[in-house]
Order: C-alpha cells, then structure tokens, then sequence
C-alpha cells in the first residue's frame, strides 16, 4: 500500500480497513504512521537480504554472476508486484527531502546493500575477474544506485526494459575492464 499510495497518500484508516485491524491494535503496534512505515522499511529489508543470501551465497555461480542473479530475482519480484519499484527508492525519493529519519533510515538500508554487493564484488577482484585497482565499494554503490534510476524508470512504465537494459550496460562494462 504505501507503495501503490505514497507515504503522504496512505491514511491509517486505509490501512486498518485494507487489512482488518481495529485502530486500538494498530496504536498497540505501531507509535505513529512514520513508526508504522519504518517497521515496514524493516520488514522489506528483512526480504532483501533473504534475496541476498539466497543470490550472493550460490558458490555454484562466480560473484559477479552471484551479484547479477540478485538483481535479476529482484527484477522477478518488481513483476509479480506490478512494477511497483523499489520501498526504499519510492518512499527515498517521496521523503527525504522532508524527513530526517527517513533520509538516514533509507540511506542506511542502501548503504547495507552496496556493502553486502561489494563483499561479492572483492571475491571477483581477488579471483581477477576484476582488475586490482577496482573499488568494489565504489562499484557496488554504482550498481545500486543505477538500479534505483532503471526502478524508477520501470515504475512509470510498468515494464522491466529499464531494469534489464541497465543490468546488460553495467556488466557489459565491467566485462570490458582491462583485467
């Protein structure tokens, strides 16, 4: 829901009516909406980094297929979700500008995810499918933030060809570094 509305858009009340839960049980979970809206930034990142478990710890693949492979299920899971985009990148871009809290929290989470990639992203420096002078902090957060831009783009077109297309120019040019 705070996807398809916003956070600004999605009143508690379409909530507790969407999902069946009575105001007072609500307000026994969750302090506020933005309370309620950080738990659920929480709850998706708990799912991204299953994703990233479940993709940069296949060794049957070498990292930099590993870190490919994540993307892709993610690209999977934007379908399933109607081309929604990203949680982090559509209540990122809705309020940081506005919210402290939601700048650090969505930064953080970003930061989290760049950091998990470029673990991946030293194992293929150290095996030389990267050339050793790479940053592979300084990629990973290329990657993501490539990928928040191609979410966005496949968002307003309800359609993956963003998101593939920056996948295939990322890693084409990464298979074109001089190793």
């Amino acid at each position: 829901m705070l996807l398809r509305h916003g956070y600004h858009d999605l009143g508690i009340q379409a909530v507790l009516t969407e999902t069946g839960v009575p105001k007072g049980s609500f307000y026994h979970h969750f302090a506020s909406k933005e309370d309620f809206a950080l738990q659920v930034v929480d709850r998706y990142m708990d799912e991204v980094h299953k994703g990233l478990d479940a993709s940069l710890g296949d060794r049957s693949l070498v990292p930099l297929d590993r870190v490919r492979k994540f993307f892709e299920a993610t690209r999977d899971k934007y379908r399933e979700d109607g081309y929604l985009g990203c949680m982090l990148g559509g209540l990122g871009q809705e309020l940081s500008g506005v919210n402290p809290v939601f700048q650090e929290r969505i930064e953080a989470c970003l930061d989290t995810i760049a950091g998990r990639i470029a673990s991946c992203m030293q194992e293929a420096q150290a095996s030389g499918d990267l050339p050793a002078d790479t940053d592979p902090r300084g990629m990973a957060h290329l990657l993501v933030n490539c990928w928040e831009g191609a979410a966005l783009r496949s968002r307003l077109r309800r359609d993956p060809a963003p998101l593939d297309s920056m996948l295939d120019f990322y890693f084409a040019a990464v298979a074109a570094t001089p190793k």
